[in-house]
């Protein structure tokens, strides 16, 4: 077997959303004679990023002084807030005071896929090298077990694992040090930190779905700058989550909707319950009259302070959302993965190596900040009221609390058929579009070979037909928003069809799975959603 190419960098990042870019910028900053490149496995930069996002302008102030007089293509400054209670798909409240973590004076409102396409030459004209298209298929190592690089995954193969007329074998890429910036349960971040045991003495990871729609209003209708957030239906008060309304501009709105993937009914449906939301009273008025632009899902990383795993190991950095530095009260991670960014890539301007990265994580405002709202998010796993009751001491005493709650693997958490009472979530009959979650992947733009190897991996399909069946009723066909999972008949009765060209890589099924048998892996690169200002 011949050798496999190889290109030598000095430091490799994997990822190129906010983290890994502003990571790739301060480095060459710093250390301009550097080698230094970010690969990503998006067909161009930003087309798989999906977030909110209202951002904290600090960070990217500190990164690009300069950034304001050319600004991203959606940059809107944040003009007022709103935080509604909706008892049920008719009635709704309006608070007296948006919680404080929610006050948005100073934030702009962006796409963060936008936002990353324009970070990106910002990198290269610093002498980054931004490749997309590369998919990171899995780490290498040098003869002493330390991460030496990156293997990029072939391109061309059939499903059947031969190789096609226009098959490429993956180039390895190597360097003293990687930096992982692949965002919530990127692949290669989960297969080091079991590899390394990162994680045995933190808190299991905790995640939510999160899923967003970009609609053209009629003209007039927007609002640029105003932000929506709501709790209560058509959530049922056991499970965490709610929703946002951010208006752009151009009668653009952005709308979004997340739910705690630590959910206990295996009847629930994310997707149906975005629908839903769509057709409250308050909301279907906004909407009726325009149309779809774009649309996709994404997990979120919840866990927090207690939940961080170690984020070093030798050879490589955890940075931004794979490290899992989100701030969950206020519903942003962009400032946290630039930040921790920006602090690796002075780490290493100073110190030349991975080691000690942990301890200045852990020691700068970055963790600070997650101290602070570290019981917030583990309070609702007893329910709303008690999650709002705490969440209010924790505010008032700044996080001061001698104790610190636990968080518990979501896979454990879905409750056994019969065991459940799947509520009255008083759902209604919903007029807007999508009207179901294959007409949703269509708005998602995403594409894969038809023909190449299925990369959602189920170590053991007859789990599928029996146990999880009898056990679960098969929830990966419910909590998938993409249809990718499909219980079929065959001529022996069930078997599990996996729709592979469907997925959008939000990577729930590799979360919520409750016998952890899926494995999200990369597909060829460049395949996969593309998101058109998510």
């Amino acid at each position: 077997m011949s050798e496999r190419e190889t290109m030598q960098y000095d430091v490799i990042t994997v990822g190129a959303g906010p983290a890994g870019l502003a990571f790739a910028i301060r480095l060459k900053q710093l250390k301009p004679d550097l080698s230094v490149c970010v690969i990503e496995k998006a067909s161009t930069i930003g087309a798989q990023i999906l977030s909110g996002a209202v951002i904290e302008p600090g960070p990217l102030n500190e990164l690009l002084p300069e950034w304001g007089a050319s600004p991203p293509p959606i940059c809107v400054p944040a003009a007022k807030d709103e935080f509604w209670w909706l008892r049920d798909h008719v009635r709704a409240t309006k608070l007296p005071i948006v919680p404080p973590q929610m006050n948005n004076h100073g934030n702009f409102i962006v796409s963060l896929g936008a936002l990353c396409a324009w970070l990106a030459p910002q990198a290269e004209a610093l002498g980054v090298d931004v490749f997309p298209g590369f998919a990171a298929a899995e780490a290498i190592f040098d003869d002493a077990g330390a991460v030496k690089g990156v293997r990029i995954g072939d391109m061309g193969v059939a499903r059947d694992g031969s190789h096609k007329p226009g098959y490429t074998e993956g180039i390895d890429i190597v360097a003293p040090i990687t930096v992982l910036g692949e965002g919530c349960r990127g692949s290669i971040s989960k297969q080091l930190i079991a590899r390394y045991k990162l994680d045995a003495d933190s808190d299991p990871q905790t995640y939510g779905i999160g899923l967003k729609e970009l609609w053209q209003l009629p003209a007039g209708r927007g609002e640029p700058g105003k932000i929506v957030h709501t709790l209560g239906w058509p959530l049922d008060p056991s499970i965490y989550g709610g929703s946002f309304l951010y208006h752009l501009d151009k009668d653009r709105v952005a709308i979004g909707f997340v739910a705690g993937l630590d959910y206990a009914d295996p009847e629930f449906k994310p997707f149906e319950a975005f629908q839903q939301l769509k057709n409250h009273a308050l909301v279907r008025p906004l909407l009726e009259g325009g149309e779809i632009l774009s649309a996709g899902a994404r997990a979120l990383i919840e866990g927090g302070y207690q939940s961080l795993p170690k984020v070093e190991m030798p050879g490589a950095m955890l940075i931004g959302d794979s490290a899992g530095l989100m701030n969950v009260p206020k519903i942003k991670g962009t400032h946290q993965a630039m930040r921790s960014g920006m602090l690796a890539a002075e780490h290493i301007a100073e110190t030349g190596k991975a080691a000690g990265w942990d301890a200045r994580l852990r020691g700068s405002v970055v963790m600070k900040e997650l101290r602070k709202v570290r019981n917030i998010r583990p309070g609702f796993n007893k329910g709303l009221w008690f999650g709002l009751a705490n969440a209010g001491w924790e505010t008032a005493t700044a996080g001061l609390s001698p104790w610190t709650l636990k968080n518990h693997a979501d896979h454990s958490s879905l409750h056994k058929v019969g065991t459940c009472e799947t509520p009255d979530r008083d759902w209604t009959e919903r007029s807007l579009p999508p009207r179901d979650r294959l007409a949703s992947v269509y708005f998602a733009a995403t594409e894969h070979d038809e023909d190449q190897p299925i990369h959602l991996k189920v170590a053991d399909t007859s789990i599928c037909v029996t146990r999880c069946a009898e056990e679960y009723n098969n929830p990966c066909t419910r909590f998938c928003p993409a249809g990718v999972y499909e219980m079929v008949d065959d001529a022996n009765g069930k078997r599990l069809q996996i729709n592979a060209a469907n997925c959008v890589h939000c990577k729930t099924c590799d979360i919520k799975d409750p016998y952890e048998i899926i494995t999200w892996t990369t597909p060829e690169g460049g395949s996969g959603p593309n998101y058109q200002n998510l």
